[in-house]
């Protein structure tokens, strides 16, 4: 499973309003902690299938999104639940970091 692309016109359909928790990682194609954290970010999306939605916002596509969460530096991932911002992790961090994070939310 691939993380899904999410912009501002699709973000509260696919984030806001999902029935499970959704991983959103904020980055931009020219940001290389972005790139970095990556295959991690790949990797929870097939591990956590069913359990976990994982999308990505691209920031210089869709800053409407960026704007509204306060996103001042990228990677910043937010993990949302029931619609609203229950964790964050903000820079290139470990799987494990993000494993601990998720885990945490979904059980």
């Amino acid at each position: 499973m691939k993380p899904i692309e999410v912009t501002d016109g699709t973000f509260q359909k696919e984030v806001v309003e999902s029935p499970v928790a959704t991983l959103v990682d904020f980055w931009a194609v020219w940001c290389a902690p972005c790139r970095m954290i990556a295959p991690a970010v790949e990797e929870l999306a097939t591990e956590y299938h069913g359990k976990l939605k994982v999308a990505k916002v691209d920031v210089d596509h869709n800053p409407d999104t960026a704007m509204k969460y306060g996103i001042r530096s990228i990677p910043t991932l937010l993990l949302f639940k029931d619609g609203k911002v229950v964790d964050q992790v903000i820079g290139a961090v470990s799987k494990r970091v993000l494993v601990d994070k998720v885990s945490k939310h979904i059980g």
